[in-house]
C-alpha cells in the first residue's frame, strides 16, 4: 500500500477480540451515490457486520451506513445487505475455507484508497472463552510493564 492515500472510516476492533484473523483480503464495495457521501464523513459502522458467500457472490450484512443529511428521497435503508466485489479465484478459495469448520468471514475495517471505498475481510476462526481471557491477562501483562517502565524512568 506504499505511495497510496488511505483514509479509514471504520474499524472493527472487536472482531481481532472474537476470532483469530488469519488472512486479509481486500474488497470493493457497491454503494450509491449518497452512502458513499455519508462514508466520507465516516458515518458507518461494521461492529455487528459478518459476510456471506451466497451463489458465488459476496455480501455483507449488518453493515450500518447512516443516512446522509442532504440525501432526502435518494438516500437508501442504512442496513440494506451490500454486495462485495472479489475475484473469482479469491471467492472460490474462501468458499472452500468456509467450508472447513470454525471459519467464517469478518468485515476488520471500511476506508477510502485512491477514492474507491474498499472494505477488509478477515477469514477468522473463533476464540474460546479461555482464548479471550489469555488475551485479556496478556494485554494486562503488557500495560503493567509499560506503567513499571515509566516509574523506573522517572523515579
Amino acid at each position: 500500500m506504499a505511495g497510496e492515500a488511505m483514509k479509514l472510516v471504520a474499524n472493527n476492533k472487536k472482531a481481532y477480540h472474537d476470532y483469530f484473523v488469519e488472512e486479509k483480503y481486500e474488497a470493493g464495495i457497491v454503494l450509491h451515490g449518497t452512502e458513499v457521501k455519508s462514508l466520507r464523513m465516516g458515518k458507518c459502522s461494521i461492529k455487528e457486520a459478518f459476510i456471506r458467500i451466497e451463489n458465488g457472490e459476496v455480501f455483507a450484512y449488518g453493515m450500518h451506513v447512516s443516512p446522509y443529511e442532504k440525501g432526502n428521497i435518494f438516500n437508501k435503508d442504512p442496513l440494506r445487505v451490500k454486495k462485495l466485489l472479489l475475484h473469482r479465484q479469491e471467492i472460490n478459495k474462501l468458499t472452500g475455507k468456509i467450508a472447513e469448520k470454525g471459519y467464517t468471514l469478518v468485515p476488520l475495517q471500511v476506508y477510502f484508497s485512491n477514492g474507491r471505498a474498499k472494505v477488509e475481510i478477515g477469514l477468522a476462526k473463533g476464540k474460546k472463552l479461555y482464548d479471550k481471557r489469555q488475551d485479556i491477562a496478556r494485554k494486562d501483562q503488557r500495560r503493567e510493564a509499560e506503567k513499571e517502565m515509566k516509574m523506573r524512568i522517572r523515579g
